[in-house]
């Protein structure tokens, strides 16, 4: 049954490799789950910064701890290691070390695509960047600070939920490179 996506090659390539992943964890792959893979593939802003790796150790003793592997826009791999209160806190953490444009969580949102131990977890994050752009909304006039929202999908839920914060950081990120500079203009007009 076709599931009504274009892809080009680079992107069926990936999906297809994440697909294998997959059907060698679980029995049986879903339509669900090959919508999953497809869309955290295909909507996704550019690229500024790519999770290559991460390393996550949790327990009800001690500190949780995140290494994450980055590679920013020019291909230059970074690492960075951190704790946190709980496996995804550290990640975040990690992130942001490597980053270096703190980011304030609004929001997290994660959802099984399916039933089961093995199901794919689809994972939504809003963001509001610390040195936060301000919009003038078009119909009200009003001054709002700027929000930027990230998807990820994966069967583990710490990668899923580190692939929705960089995609969240990557929006925010392109938008503050296409802003005029400060002197010209610092405001931003945005529609409902």
């Amino acid at each position: 049954m076709p599931l009504g996506y274009e892809l080009n090659d680079e992107q069926l390539g990936t999906i297809f490799w994440h697909f294998k992943a997959v059907a060698e964890q679980k029995k049986r792959v879903t339509d669900a789950d090959l919508i999953a893979l497809v869309s955290d593939e295909v909507f996704q802003p550019e690229v500024v910064w790519k999770l290559l790796d991460m390393q996550v150790t949790c327990g009800t003793l001690g500190l949780s701890t995140a290494t994450v592997k980055l590679m920013d826009a020019n291909g230059e791999e970074h690492v960075a290691c951190s704790t946190g209160t709980g496996p995804v806190d550290s990640a975040y953490k990690a992130v942001d070390l490597i980053v270096k444009e703190p980011a304030t969580l609004l929001e997290y949102s994660m959802n099984a695509v399916t039933e089961g131990i093995d199901a794919i977890a689809t994972t939504r994050v809003l963001i509001r960047g610390e040195k936060s752009q301000l919009s003038t909304h078009a119909s009200t006039g009003e001054t709002v600070q700027r929000t930027f929202s990230g998807t990820g999908a994966g069967m583990d839920i710490v990668v899923s939920s580190v692939k929705a914060y960089i995609g969240a950081l990557n929006k925010m990120l392109g938008f503050k490179d296409q802003l005029p500079a400060k002197d010209s203009v610092e405001r931003t007009s945005v529609s409902a």
